[in-house]
């Protein structure tokens, strides 16, 4: 499962980072981890076990259906070109993408693009590509 931290403060100053609780409410700073994927023909995010992801692309590669999605999820996946350039990226049926397109990475080696998400129901990925951060 994904964890929340919260930072713990003593008047003005943080201390450290801890654990969310039953008994915590939602104020102040908040961060969630973002969690690598394991890299293979077929990368399958667990939405129940993170909600950010990061994977280097060893090669052309389909990002499968997440498991584990809940409805009002959101978060990001920064998908990396390895050292061989022109990676390329197909995507499960559930993730779609503004005017149907679905988008093409950037091709440099290194480079890094984002997918930010909202479930928007038990079959339906809302997401945004922004390619060539730097």
């Amino acid at each position: 499962m994904a964890k929340i931290v919260k930072s713990i403060r003593s008047g003005s100053n943080v201390t450290g980072l801890g654990e969310t609780t039953s008994s915590d409410q939602l104020e102040g700073r908040y961060a969630v981890e973002v969690a690598t994927l394991t890299d293979g023909a077929t990368i399958t995010p667990d939405f129940g076990a993170n909600q950010n992801f990061t994977v280097t692309l060893g090669g052309n590669r389909t990002l499968a259906n997440p498991s584990n999605m809940v409805v009002g999820q959101v978060g990001s996946i920064f998908v990396i070109q390895d050292g061989t350039v022109g990676r390329t990226l197909s995507f499960g049926s559930s993730y779609d993408f503004i005017g149907a397109t679905v988008p093409v990475l950037s091709t440099a080696a290194g480079s890094i693009d984002r997918i930010d998400y909202l479930i928007r129901t038990s079959s339906s990925i809302h997401t945004v590509f922004t390619a060539g951060y730097a």
